[in-house]
């Protein structure tokens, strides 16, 4: 390994380590533009100037590796005044408008202005102008402002897949856009805004509504999906403004999804603020919890167990789900699930329904086979991760269920799901790469085992990984991964709430943030209680609406589909008169007199513990045992369908926002309609 002094600190870094890294390990700040961790080096910005004994002029310090015996030196006169020029040309063109910028406050260019800047202009031209981007309803630009970086560029075309924004024109000319112009169709376009040094691509729906100086900053996780992204959630008053990712190299990295970044407009719409009960007449109409809890109790208790279904949903986090099996098993309701409806798999063992290998196991894998789900629709950070792996290992990838772009190439094996059993039998193409891979890895979605065969796809797919190595070839290497939608589902494996049962021949059903399209199901003849916070399909059908609290609102744990335990916090209070969901059910069991054992929300932390003891730790990927499958299961003749709601309006919080209804007219019905034209 090659030593070095830096200003002169001697150090020894890692070969292929640059100077740029090497001075960060040492405590030296070295001020960059273009330069990203996870992003290719173009060395265009300049601004990481170094000087390099016996080098001429000064090097840029991301591009160049170092070199044994080097000497650098990052505070020299030569540097200082090399800075101060790089900084005078990006100015140059700059609008200086920074008081009505919104990344006045956090943007790098001001920061390394007022640090490494000249404190004047010598420039008298006119400043240049661009024309702004249409980039669709998620990214505001300021063209103008642009200092050509290149980071928006390279993200789309590395992370994201979607090579859609480009450097045109040279010279003076130079400018970034769209090819052809059209929004930018990623998952993770919002991350773009994040990248961007300078006030060139800002948040359009938080455009002007707050400075960041105003707001209350909460470390909490999303549950917008099963992966649990870390996430910091920005609020003025009682208001989310905006929410933002939080580094976590093994969940997220630094990114997030467009639906957990721009949904929040949705927590403050289409809100439950009070209890309802349904009139004579067939109106819902308000009334006092006393009053609605009454009703609650009297109905539970006026029908025998076996007519209640107990229905929970995605949403919902461990706090609520210990409460909601708790008044299950006080009413001797066995009718209750928490998982999407239809899913049957084994779970004979904790390792037959998480990721066995962890989201960043993914990158060790050398084979990958994706059955029965959109990765990204369902997990756009897994799938930019699988890209990740793909453009470091250029490995075999194959799919069964749906021929769609995934944003690096793959074998489309069919949609029915009896290719599973074809590849144990093959003997060329993918399946002779699968088997011969070192680390071959299996994603497993949850959509392929919503059916009456998805146990026996689970089975299947369960022997397929024994059968070729994905489980046991090499004794630290787990490749059989089950990828939930949900945020809700793992816990609800593993608390047992995945009964299998029928809405239609329940008298009273109970909905727990449950708004999926099957409680069209429900009969026109049974009593409906909703608890939840959105106006949502649940309530629609409500006889009895009891306001809960969305994740923001409250302190919580999650389990994502690793089985990871995550620690989520309250950015803000729930409007009105609605309360946390674990304190609803508490209190409608003091109506059943069959009050819960907890009080508080300690109370019950202590009893979740009790009974999930490696719930105590937070923030660690779990090592499940794994035991074979009872049977290899049989697949039935079982093709894969897409859900229309797709990513946009995957719930209630989604279908409450304005902008995720922008972004599905733009991003699905709009190519929709240009493909039927």
């Amino acid at each position: 390994m090659p030593k070095l002094k830096i200003n002169g600190t001697e150090v020894e870094v890692e070969n292929g380590t640059s100077i740029l890294q090497a001075a960060e390990q040492v405590g030296y700040e070295i001020p960059r533009f273009c330069y990203h961790d996870r992003l290719s080096v173009p060395a265009n910005c300049r601004m990481c100037l170094v000087e390099v004994k016996g080098a001429p002029k000064p090097v840029a310090s991301c591009a160049m590796a170092v070199g044994d015996g080097m000497e650098v030196e990052t505070e020299s006169d030569v540097v200082k005044k090399a800075r101060r020029g790089v900084m005078e040309m990006l100015l140059i063109n700059h609008p200086l408008d920074c008081p009505i910028c919104d990344q006045g406050g956090e943007c790098d260019l001001q920061d390394q202005a007022m640090g490494y800047g000249f404190d004047r202009s010598r420039y008298r031209e006119s400043k240049r102008a661009v024309p702004n981007k249409d980039l669709g309803p998620l990214i505001k630009t300021i063209m103008t402002r642009c200092i050509q970086c290149t980071r928006c560029v390279r993200f789309g075309e590395e992370v994201a897949g979607t090579p859609e924004l480009g450097l045109l024109n040279r010279g003076e000319d130079v400018e970034i856009g769209t090819f052809i112009e059209k929004a930018v169709s990623t998952e993770l376009s919002g991350n773009m805004i994040d990248i961007c040094p300078v006030g060139a691509l800002t948040n359009k729906p938080y455009a002007y509504k707050a400075r960041p100086w105003e707001l209350t900053k909460t470390e909490t996780v999303d549950v917008h999906n099963g992966l649990g992204s870390n996430i910091r959630v920005d609020s003025r008053g009682g208001e989310v403004m905006r929410v933002l990712p939080r580094l976590h190299e093994d969940v997220n990295e630094e990114w997030i999804d467009d639906r957990t970044r721009f949904s929040y407009d949705g927590l403050k719409k289409r809100r439950l603020d009070r209890p309802y009960m349904r009139n004579a007449k067939g109106k819902l109409e308000e009334c006092s919890w006393e009053d609605a809890l009454t009703l609650c109790a009297e109905r539970l208790q006026k029908v025998p167990a076996s007519k209640i279904g107990m229905r929970a949903g995605g949403l919902c986090v461990v706090e609520d789900l210990v409460a909601f099996k708790d008044l299950a098993e006080a009413l001797n309701v066995k009718h209750i699930s928490a998982v999407p409806h239809g899913m049957l798999l084994s779970t004979a063992s904790r390792g037959h329904y998480i990721m066995n290998s962890g989201i960043a196991g993914v990158e060790d894998a050398d084979a990958i086979l994706i059955i029965g789900f959109n990765p990204k629709q369902d997990a756009a950070l897994l799938n930019a991760r699988i890209r990740k792996t793909w453009l470091k290992k250029r490995l075999p990838i194959a799919v069964i269920g749906q021929d769609i772009d995934l944003g690096y190439p793959c074998e489309f094996l069919g949609t029915n799901l009896k290719e599973i059993d074809k590849i144990s039998t093959a003997k060329s193409g993918f399946a002779k790469e699968f088997k011969s891979a070192d680390k071959p890895l299996i994603l497993l979605g949850s959509e392929a085992l919503q059916h009456k065969d998805g146990e026996d796809i689970h089975k299947a797919t369960a022997a397929l990984a024994e059968k070729i190595g994905v489980i046991g070839k090499d004794n630290n290497w787990n490749g059989f991964n089950v990828v939930h939608a949900h945020a809700a589902t793992t816990a609800a494996l593993d608390m047992g709430l995945a009964s299998d049962f029928d809405l239609k021949k329940s008298e009273v059903v109970y909905l727990l943030n449950a708004d999926s399209k099957v409680l069209e199901t429900i009969s026109k003849d049974a009593f409906v209680i909703y608890q939840g916070h959105h106006g949502d399909r649940g309530a629609h059908r409500a006889d009895v609406i009891l306001p809960g609290s969305a994740f923001t609102e409250k302190d919580f744990l999650l389990v994502n589909t690793e089985g990871r335990v995550q620690l989520g916090k309250r950015a803000v209070f729930a409007p009105g008169q609605a309360k946390e969901d674990w304190k609803i059910l508490r209190a409608l069991s003091e109506k059943l007199d069959k009050t819960f054992a907890y009080s508080s929300h300690y109370e019950l932390r202590e009893r979740i513990y009790k009974d999930f003891p490696d719930y105590r730790n937070v923030d660690v990927l779990p090592q499940s045992s794994w035991v074979t499958p009872s049977s290899k299961g049989k697949i039935g003749n079982v093709d894969i369908k897409v859900d229309t709601d797709g990513f946009y309006l995957a719930n209630s919080i989604c279908r409450a926002s304005d902008t995720m209804h922008q972004c599905y007219e733009e991003f699905v019905l709009k190519p929709l309609n240009e493909k039927a034209a």
